[in-house]
């Protein structure tokens, strides 16, 4: 299938290799010509503007953005919507809350042009491991880019469905789902990272206990040891495990953590929905303090979004 992907960074360009691994066609446009480059000289077609990039798009066109949420995705939304044709369809992979969704999917839908939003998480692991989509939009729209995300996704794997789910009925064991209309791909994935904030913190404090222990504990091979036949394993638990096999006492980091928005819009939606959130509240209220000062298990929780997203630990 043909593809086009505008955002060529971190994760954009993961994926595209990862489309042209599965022998799909990438047409790829990014501001950064060397990015483009590059990426072409992998076997996928480089774009040097957003005009010549539609061009090389067959209609009825798919195009995939990995741009960050808020202005950039909505200046290149806008620049889309006066070049695509009715038919086209527009493919949000980024961070976006679920209301802009609902919003542009409407101003397309007065085009003919569809609009299908896809909560992508996997980092920068996606490339190998696939990534977990969760998507949102007109049902035809998406099913109609579903050999694109069977691509994307970690697929069966070698781990079962879970038993009693009907797996003729969903694609959810593959790794990819159709969650419902406009917005709720990215309102299933803000809800996801605001559940991703309160499994780090948890082990973020889990970790800050056993380093200020009088035992002189090992981290590194307690976190190893957990990863084996433990109910509290995971690839964030994997993750923990390699950074501190890296670095035991965490020194190239200094604490200070980050959020990309969906903690709080998770935390937004608790409220307006009266539902009480008492975990992901206190993880993100615990990732405001950690810019103040800072302990050892806010050091865990920079070292787990580099090791799963790349991100850098903010200097200020």
């Amino acid at each position: 299938m043909q593809i086009g992907l505008v955002g060529l960074g971190r994760m954009g360009g993961n994926m595209t290799r990862r489309l042209l691994d599965g022998g799909h066609q990438v047409v790829v446009w990014d501001r950064n010509a060397d990015t483009v480059k590059a990426l072409a000289a992998g076997g996928a077609i480089g774009a040097a503007s957003l005009d010549e990039f539609v061009s090389r798009l067959t209609a009825p066109r798919a195009v995939w953005l990995m741009v960050p949420a808020g202005d950039p995705t909505e200046q290149t939304v806008t620049a889309l919507a006066d070049v695509l044709q009715k038919g086209d369809t527009i493919i949000d992979g980024g961070n976006t809350h679920y209301k802009d969704d609902v919003r542009r999917a409407q101003m397309l839908a007065a085009r003919g042009i569809d609009y299908v939003d896809v909560g992508t998480s996997g980092g920068v692991w996606g490339a190998d491991r696939g990534y977990c989509l969760m998507v949102g939009g007109p049902r035809e729209a998406a099913q109609r880019l579903t050999p694109i995300f069977r691509t994307l996704a970690p697929g069966h794997g070698a781990q079962p469905p879970s038993r009693g789910l009907d797996t003729a009925k969903t694609t959810a064991h593959e790794g990819f789902l159709y969650c419902g209309a406009s917005g709720a791909g990215h309102f299933v994935k803000m809800i996801h990272n605001g559940i991703e904030y309160g499994l780090m913190q948890s082990y973020a404090e889990g970790f800050d206990i056993l380093q200020n222990s009088s035992y002189g504990l090992s981290l590194g091979e307690i976190a190893e040891l957990w990863r084996r036949g433990s109910v509290v394993s995971s690839w964030l638990l994997d993750l923990a495990a390699l950074a501190l096999a890296a670095d035991p006492e965490l020194k190239t980091f200094v604490g200070k953590v980050a959020d990309s928005g969906e903690g709080r819009w998770t935390v937004d939606a608790a409220i307006e929905e009266e539902v009480a959130a008492d975990v992901l509240a206190t993880a993100l209220f615990a990732r405001f303090r950690s810019r103040r000062d800072h302990t050892f298990g806010e050091k865990l929780l920079s070292a787990l979004r580099a090791q799963f997203g790349g991100h850098v630990e903010p200097t200020r």
